[in-house]
């Protein structure tokens, strides 16, 4: 291993624990993927979730001052956007998305809109229709894509299928995302100020409003279906278990009094995710041969 390929496997071993560390449910997916393609969207994750706590409040808990989270959310793009030119940044999880994303031709044109959305968290406590759907595009559509072009890479996804591929992706990025919305509807409240969906008073939310959202959430994952069936089998699986863990807090959601949403972050136990990923993944591998 060249000096080069071994700083490369430090850095995706790096991003390797960012995902351990903060997402059961991703990390668990993961595991139906091949180790290169493993590899390669903990390395994708690693960089958004670095993004994200820098808006989320760790900077400035660290010390920081709004203007200078903004400033470290400034460098941070600025490094990706020089990684993906050079192949090389001293940030470990940069080095390791610029490794992926120069692989798979993850450019500029999906890295803009994503920090372009981040930070928008910086300055914005509450959206207008057209504000989220820009919001949603940039923090997780185009994550969506990201995954997707990795996924394109592999030998059974079918390519040929190109809109119906990106389609799904961004509507089932849309959906995690509004699903995270209404998950931490009271913490965005109480420690950061922000409500995402326009017209929506944490504080006097009710069901007839809890019930519309969960039926435009379910929309997005009712379409996102088309283009999960065209991914290679790895990734059809992998997907799948996201899909059906987001679908369980969806009806856990669903079954929780609009009141109670704010009080409590509404979860699914290990044991359940567990339970919920053998089972889809048997259920999407016999559709599969029956196919």
């Amino acid at each position: 291993m060249d000096p080069l390929q071994r700083y490369t496997a430090a850095a995706t071993r790096s991003a390797g624990t960012v995902i351990g560390a903060y997402s059961t449910s991703f990390g668990l997916a993961t595991k139906f993927l091949g180790a290169r393609a493993r590899r390669d969207i903990a390395n994708l994750y690693a960089l958004v979730r670095l993004a994200d706590e820098i808006v989320d409040g760790v900077a400035v808990q660290a010390g920081l001052q709004p203007r200078e989270a903004e400033e470290a959310l400034d460098r941070l793009e600025s490094e990706t956007e020089a990684a993906l030119d050079t192949g090389y940044s001293t940030n470990l999880v940069v080095h390791a998305f610029a490794a992926t994303a120069r692989s798979h031709d993850i450019t500029t044109a999906l890295t803009r809109p994503f920090f372009t959305a981040m930070r928008t968290d910086l300055h914005r406590t509450e959206h207008t229709e057209e504000s989220l759907a820009d919001y949603i595009y940039g923090s997780a559509e185009v994550v969506g894509l990201m995954c997707l072009a990795v996924f394109r890479s592999m030998p059974g996804t079918a390519t040929t299928e190109s809109q119906t591929l990106a389609r799904g992706a961004q509507r089932l990025g849309a959906a995690f995302q509004k699903i995270n919305f209404l998950r931490d509807l009271g913490a965005d409240r109480d420690e950061l100020g922000r409500c995402y969906f326009p017209g929506i008073d944490p504080v006097t939310f009710s069901d007839v409003e809890k019930h519309r959202l969960v039926a435009d959430i379910r929309q997005d994952l009712d379409a996102a279906e088309a283009g999960i069936g065209l991914l290679d089998l790895r990734a059809r699986l992998a997907v799948g278990v996201a899909h059906r863990l987001f679908h369980e807090l969806t009806d856990q959601i669903d079954e929780t009094p609009a009141q109670q949403i704010g009080a409590r972050r509404i979860r699914v136990n290990n044991a359940r995710k567990v339970t919920l990923a053998v089972d889809t993944a048997l259920q999407r591998v016999r559709r599969g041969r029956r196919a």
